[in-house]
């Protein structure tokens, strides 16, 4: 029970702050003047608390309706994680109006998020087709490089997964996506946000440099 409310509570936050991401995205494209103002600490903290809050209590019924069905058959989850799609499967009871409403809040949270995230994108590549010079288009669209990476990568992981009305059926063959959603894309995380950053590839070719002068002595 614990592991699967964590697996989707935090999936859960992560959609809604690659949301918030892509909003703060496009005010520091199309108004860099008032990204200060608008995007403030107070308001950065209160996207983050609202996000973690919204993930968590969303996911309760999810996890409490799974656990109400009744399990008589095997007692072996057919992959690496407690999935729900498994759980339902192995369930005695009539799951298709729980699979239902499960489909339709999985449509509400991918879409609640992606559907700002698209408007955002939208002004933003309109606002750099319309600047003159190139180092300034190539200078804004490494500012979103790594969150497109990551929302490429997340959403289409997890449409694939959630996005069905019958969620058993994807059982059979969703091991791989459920290995990217919940293994290689936070994994690559860390490397996607900073690696794109100047400090962090400086600061990376200094270590370098200093490993290869160690092993030279």
């Amino acid at each position: 029970i614990a592991q699967l409310f964590l697996y989707l509570a935090v999936g859960t936050t992560e959609f809604a702050l690659l949301g918030a991401m892509a909003v703060d995205r496009y005010v520091a494209i199309c108004n860099p003047l008032r990204y200060d103002i608008i995007m403030n600490n107070r308001t950065c903290n209160l996207v983050v608390i609202v996000s973690w809050v919204f993930g968590f209590l969303f996911q309760i019924w999810p996890v409490y309706a799974t656990f109400q069905l009744t399990y008589c058959k095997s007692n072996v989850v057919d992959n690496f994680f407690c999935d729900r799609g498994q759980l339902l499967k192995l369930s005695c009871n009539d799951t298709l109006f729980t699979e239902f409403i499960l489909f339709l809040m999985a449509v509400f949270v991918l879409f609640g998020s992606l559907i700002p995230t698209i408007v955002s994108y939208t002004y933003i590549i309109s606002t750099i087709l319309r600047i003159p010079a190139a180092s300034g288009r190539r200078k804004a669209f490494s500012t979103c490089a790594s969150h497109c990476t990551c929302v490429v990568i997340g959403y289409g992981s997890c449409l694939f997964l959630y996005m069905r009305p019958k969620q058993t059926q994807a059982a059979e063959y969703n091991r791989a996506v459920s290995l990217m959603v919940s293994v290689v894309t936070p994994f690559l995380n860390p490397f996607i946000f900073t690696l794109l950053n100047d400090k962090v590839i400086e600061a990376l070719r200094d270590g370098v440099k200093r490993c290869c002068q160690l092993f030279r002595n």
